[in-house]
């Protein structure tokens, strides 16, 4: 597990992430960009780990995930299991396709890859702090 950087005077991270993209390079970059804004990132390239980290006392406040993956369970999917799991998880969602009424399907904000490291953050503080 990757953790965030610290805040000054050693305060903790700002929020605990998982990030679920089963492009590890966009994942990484991804838990990144949230490591260096102060969050305690832990990116994973598939499903079933981040079922596994989700069904463990490890910290998770926001669920990142990609929507297309190449396996049986896509990001909404995941995120209804994340959400049976742990009740008021909140979720980001990623693409980098096209697809059609994904908002009302996914239930939660949809960046568009490449997503500018502003933009990411900005969505993650705004969905942390509702």
């Amino acid at each position: 597990m990757n953790e965030g950087t610290r805040l000054p005077g050693g305060a903790g991270p700002r929020g605990h992430i998982l990030v679920v993209d089963d492009d590890e390079g966009s994942g990484s970059a991804i838990g990144r960009l949230l490591q260096k804004a102060g969050y305690a990132a832990q990116v994973m390239s598939h499903f079933q780990p981040a079922l596994e980290a989700l069904e463990s006392d490890t910290p998770i406040d926001l669920l990142v995930t990609d929507i297309v993956m190449p396996s049986r369970v896509n990001g909404v999917a995941l995120s209804r299991m994340a959400r049976m799991r742990r009740r008021g998880i909140k979720v980001l969602y990623i693409t980098g396709y096209d697809i059609p009424g994904v908002e009302r399907e996914a239930l939660g904000p949809v960046l568009k890859k490449p997503v500018s490291g502003e933009d990411l953050i900005a969505e993650v503080e705004r969905l942390l702090a509702a």
